[in-house]
């Protein structure tokens, strides 16, 4: 019996996946959270700590999921997404009740000493998390979206609604704040 070649599966786009999805087909839903499930898991961990991550990007797909109709322009998919991300993100400092200053701490132990290295690392990753979560929200998202999630600021700008020019000055507050927090902890190469 001679085997027969496999064919190379070709993935959808995004915008391909939104019209099937659209069309009825329930199952091209899946590839779309697993496309993007993680940036969105990033983004809220960035934003909202990770707390209630699980439920928050649960929340995400739900609204994607209920809201897929009403996406007018199957291009903007990317951007619509972290918009919805946002407002999970907002909805849930509210339901907090608390400054957007504030992070839930990681619960849990710490792990068994790491080497030097290691440490220094994991130093100066903690002291970046901790400069992140000292600005505002409406800061720390612009520098999450641009900087972290790699979005140019006009798609940020579409993301949040406020005009290029807003988000232009909120990412040199931002960015500024973070570096003078890394200094004030002794850190003196800073970007």
């Amino acid at each position: 019996m001679i085997a027969s070649p496999t064919r190379p599966t070709v993935e959808k786009s995004d915008q391909a996946l939104i019209l099937d999805c659209l069309a009825g087909n329930k199952s091209a839903f899946g590839p779309l959270y697993r496309r993007h499930q993680a940036k969105v898991r990033s983004t809220l961990y960035q934003l909202c700590g990770p707390a209630r991550l699980e439920d928050l990007t649960q929340e995400v797909f739900l609204r994607l999921w209920q809201g897929l109709s009403r996406l007018r322009n199957p291009d903007h998919f990317s951007t619509w997404l972290y918009r919805i991300a946002w407002n999970v993100a907002q909805d849930e400092r509210r339901r907090l009740g608390r400054s957007p200053r504030l992070i839930p701490p990681e619960g849990g132990e710490e792990p068994a000493a790491p080497g030097r290295e290691a440490l220094l690392s994991l130093h100066y990753q903690d002291l970046a998390a901790r400069a992140l979560q000292s600005l505002s929200l409406e800061h720390r998202v612009v520098l999450v979206l641009h900087d972290l999630e790699d979005l140019p600021q006009k798609t940020v700008a579409e993301i949040l609604g406020l005009p290029q020019g807003t988000i232009k000055s909120r990412l040199f507050y931002a960015r500024k704040a973070v570096r003078q927090y890394l200094q004030t902890q002794g850190v003196t190469h800073v970007f």
